[in-house]
């Protein structure tokens, strides 16, 4: 039997629950004006979106059976939406951004009550157990569920999209958190012994790169009509989820046809001031040297 969360924890679980319920209601209402209104519409190789489709999308909030934790599901899609529904977009973006800050303050405050949390929120989808039946799906999605919806700041006349697939983010190391992460795995396989005795052979003030190759995604080039105050005439964004743009005498911007899928090779030329050596250095835990 698990323990029942402290009085602390439980009035931050039911604002949750409350934030929970008011992202929902804010997803609701703008999807039922965006079915009401039918704005220019472009989705990513779909020649006659659905009319549920930002439905879907916005709903899409819930961990597929086998589904990689860091995985999300994208939408790429450009809206030419008015006023009104541009103010509504915004009211989810701020409510996105208050419940991801709830959860944060729970992950910080009381660890032990975001499994809780996780187990309680499906139950508040109006339709959850419609879903689970359905889909197969499992649990709430947290990156899906407080993800922004981006905003132009101003009409658009032209839209890039390219895929971008050759992103990694580097972390910094020292010789002893390598060595650390190292013994954490199994010490009696010989290929980890071999690399820990690699690492034992370079000075131990040395700094190494632990390099997470990224997932290929969708990025957008919006081409604003005019300079923005501050003298810029584009803006470039991942296209994760449906970009909103003002409508522009009710027109959708020129936007090009990306291929359906990513490029197998690098596309682009290798930065000439790379840093790191070509050669894993420590191939168990994706570590290089610096050159």
């Amino acid at each position: 039997m698990s323990d029942q969360p402290s009085p602390s924890a439980y009035r931050l679980l039911l604002q949750l629950e409350q934030q929970f319920d008011y992202l929902l209601e804010t997803i609701e209402a703008a999807v039922s004006l965006y079915e009401q209104q039918q704005p220019p519409t472009w989705v990513f190789h779909q020649t006659t979106p659905t009319t549920h489709w930002l439905r879907e999308a916005l709903f899409d909030m819930w961990h597929e059976q086998d589904q990689d934790g860091r995985e999300t599901r994208n939408y790429i899609a450009i809206v030419a939406a008015n006023e009104e529904l541009l103010t509504a977009i915004d009211a989810i973006n701020q409510a996105k951004a208050n419940f991801s800050e709830l959860l944060q303050d729970i992950k910080k405050s009381f660890p032990g009550a975001l499994s809780d949390a996780k187990s309680r929120l499906p139950k508040r989808h109006p339709h959850v157990d419609e879903v689970l039946r359905r889909n197969g799906l499992a649990r709430l999605h947290l990156k899906q569920s407080w993800r922004q919806l981006p905003i132009a700041q101003a009409p658009v006349s032209r839209v890039r999209f390219a895929w971008y697939s050759s992103g990694r983010s580097i972390k910094r190391l020292t010789v002893q958190e390598a060595e650390r992460k190292l013994i954490q795995l199994d010490t009696d396989a010989p290929h980890i012994r071999i690399q820990l005795r690699k690492l034992a052979s370079i000075p131990s003030g040395e700094i190494l790169a632990q390099v997470q190759t990224q997932a290929p995604l969708m990025r957008a080039n919006l081409f604003f009509t005019e300079p923005l105050a501050d003298g810029h005439t584009r803006r470039a964004l991942n296209a994760a989820m449906p970009i909103f743009v003002p409508a522009n005498g009710q027109r959708l911007p020129h936007i090009n046809l990306p291929a359906l899928q990513p490029p197998t090779t690098r596309t682009r030329a290798r930065r000439r001031d790379e840093k790191l050596e070509h050669e894993v250095f420590l191939p168990s835990l994706r570590v290089y040297r610096y050159r």
